[in-house]
């Protein structure tokens, strides 16, 4: 099995478990009494027709192909400090495989006001409507682990509940099948392999040469410098989503801002 396939047959026993603590009625009922979310797709369309590079900053303790990435981690600290160095959107990882929890969203939501993405590996409406709940703005879809099927019901409940959707992809087949969803759905090409960890930047430019230039994409993974940013953004990125090489840095503000630089 892989990386990928391992952590997905674990989410399904953790989700066996979280199930038993709330039901999805509950979160139904709860989804209901929750806050507006904040625009994160809007945020990133905004920042398009300023003319700017949309950054979708990550809070990110650890990975598995990396192990362990900043050892002084506080989500609270790091929302902060993306913010005051220019980020437009937030992204945590909440999957155990990255040493993430949901308090560490519902830290940094806190101290913040940035739209925010939860990632994790959606596979089940449960998780959805309980990403809602913790507060998320906006919610990843993998489409190396759903259906067509399966992709169009979770965005379809992700929509109910006025959550965004950026629909992931890594390969030309993902992002056809992508492109199947409405066109509300940011588009974001992985430059990470999901079965092997391996990065190419090269990827974006491959996918989107032939993709529609009406849809909203998203370049994720292998970003390290504004030579990066300008090379994922020529391809037809108009946003980046950036973890790794950010929490490496010891000022978070400072290399937000270094990344950003024109």
């Amino acid at each position: 099995m892989s990386v990928l396939d391992d952590i997905v047959a674990a989410k399904r026993l953790e989700l066996v478990q979280a199930k038993a603590q709330i039901s999805i009625v509950t979160l139904q009922t709860e989804v209901k009494h929750c806050p507006p979310t904040r625009g994160f797709a809007q945020a990133i369309h905004d920042a398009a027709l300023r003319q700017e590079v949309a950054l979708i900053a990550e809070i990110k303790k650890a990975s598995p192909s990396k192990g362990l990435i900043r050892a002084n981690f506080c989500p609270a600290t790091h929302a902060k400090e993306y913010q005051l160095g220019g980020a437009t959107c937030l992204s945590v990882l909440t999957d155990i495989h990255f040493m993430g929890t949901d308090a560490h969203f519902t830290e940094a939501r806190n101290a913040n006001q940035l739209p925010m993405l939860r990632k994790d590996f959606m596979i089940d409406p449960w998780q959805i409507l309980q990403s809602r709940q913790l507060g998320a703005d906006c919610v990843l879809l993998i489409m190396a682990i759903l259906s067509d099927a399966q992709a169009a019901e979770l965005q379809a409940i992700a929509q109910s509940c006025q959550l965004d959707v950026l629909v992931e992809t890594h390969d030309l087949a993902e992002l056809d099948r992508a492109l199947q969803l409405p066109a509300t759905c940011l588009i974001g090409v992985n430059n990470r392999n999901l079965h092997n960890f391996n990065t190419d930047l090269q990827t974006t430019d491959h996918l989107l040469q032939s993709a529609p230039k009406s849809r909203t994409y998203v370049s994720e993974s292998g970003i390290h410098s504004p030579a990066d940013v300008k090379a994922v953004t020529r391809a037809g990125a108009v946003a980046i989503l950036v973890g790794e090489s950010l929490m490496r840095q010891e000022n978070l503000a400072d290399a937000t801002r270094h990344l950003l630089a024109k």
